[in-house]
């Protein structure tokens, strides 16, 4: 064995965050060490708590044993570029753990409803959890939450006067549908929208967080670039529905967070709507939209398919009536969020 063939084999690793191999993506440190079938190295991530460290290792071990020879034994070593305390975060306001964006390419695909479902199932997992509704032209969390008519007060805070979140079902919210006439559209630039998600960042008490959820406008905007800007994401999650049109635009979605300007890690993909089940036939299942279509793109750009959530009447039914439906323990819908929650908390 020699370090070219260890090389080699490493090109066959991609990191899902970006879809490039580890020696592209220049994560292999130039220390490799050779003792017959023993190799040992190190491979530099970007951050201490990089969610895809542990399956890249892993990954890694399992192509230097499939591509240079089954008897390889491998002592990885981790380096990083910058290391992050237990409570990392980027602005003194979000004290996170994990600071996670929720995006979709279109609207229409369950975003929201995906968001605020993923967020109490994290609340009922014991996790500390914020949700920042940043969609300032269709703000939804109100109503998902049944809050419609509350409005934050303000605290002082270290001198300061802060937005106190309004919390429901164990999860801490903000969205400027608490400011403003729900009748009327919120008619404004690029600018005044992105200042307005400042400020919900900046000036509010959100106190120490284990997660800290953004529910992003559909497509592409400047909100999405002062989020990049103004927070350090751990990473981001792509919700889709299977059929074609909502696809490619999902594939937009990952390829601009994959961009090297951008570069915010995809921790995977939801299909939402993946086939319908009527409530007297919960057995059966109709692809409405299409068949496997975001398993079959994850797995195209290498990126962790994290569940299929069934269209159910009751899941709409829960938004609209201010009750997630992932409130409702022993509900198939319920279990499905709850075990995309306890795979996060698991990374």
């Amino acid at each position: 064995m020699y370090p070219q063939q260890v090389i080699d084999a490493l090109r066959h690793v991609r990191y899902p965050g970006t879809g490039k191999d580890l020696i592209e993506s220049g994560m292999l440190e130039d220390d490799i060490r050779i003792s017959g079938y023993e190799v040992s190295f190190s491979l530099i991530f970007q951050k201490d708590n990089d969610p895809f460290m542990k399956s890249v290792i892993k990954a890694t071990e399992a192509a230097l044993q499939t591509y240079i020879d089954p008897n390889v034994t491998a002592h990885i070593h981790t380096k990083f570029v910058k290391a992050h305390p237990e409570i990392s975060h980027q602005h003194s306001a979000i004290q996170a753990k994990h600071i996670i964006a929720i995006h979709s390419g279109k609207g229409g695909v369950g975003k929201s409803t995906v968001t605020a479902n993923l967020a109490v199932s994290l609340a009922q997992a014991g996790c500390r959890v914020g949700l920042l509704d940043a969609d300032i032209h269709g703000p939804s969390m109100p109503k998902m939450f049944g809050t419609e008519d509350c409005r934050p007060v303000s605290v002082e805070e270290d001198g300061r006067t802060l937005i106190e979140p309004i919390e429901q079902y164990g999860v801490k919210m903000l969205s400027i549908g608490f400011f403003v006439n729900p009748e009327q559209a919120v008619i404004w630039r690029g600018g005044m929208a992105s200042n307005a998600v400042k400020q919900l960042i900046e000036d509010a008490h959100w106190g120490e967080l284990d997660y800290f959820l953004i529910d992003l406008p559909p497509g592409t905007s400047d909100i999405h670039l002062t989020l990049i800007s103004e927070l350090q994401l751990t990473g981001v999650i792509v919700v889709t529905t299977p059929q074609p049109v909502a696809l490619v635009d999902a594939r937009k979605g990952v390829e601009m967070f994959r961009n090297e300007k951008v570069n915010v890690p995809i921790l995977g993909l939801i299909e939402n709507m993946a086939w319908f089940t009527p409530a007297e036939l919960p057995e059966n299942k109709y692809y409405i939209f299409g068949k496997d279509g975001g398993k079959a793109l994850a797995e195209e750009l290498d990126i962790p398919l994290l569940g299929q959530i069934p269209l159910v009447q009751s899941i709409r039914e829960g938004g609209d009536n201010g009750l997630p439906i992932a409130l409702q323990a022993g509900h198939p819908a319920a279990e499905a969020f709850g075990k995309i929650a306890k795979a996060l908390n698991k990374s």
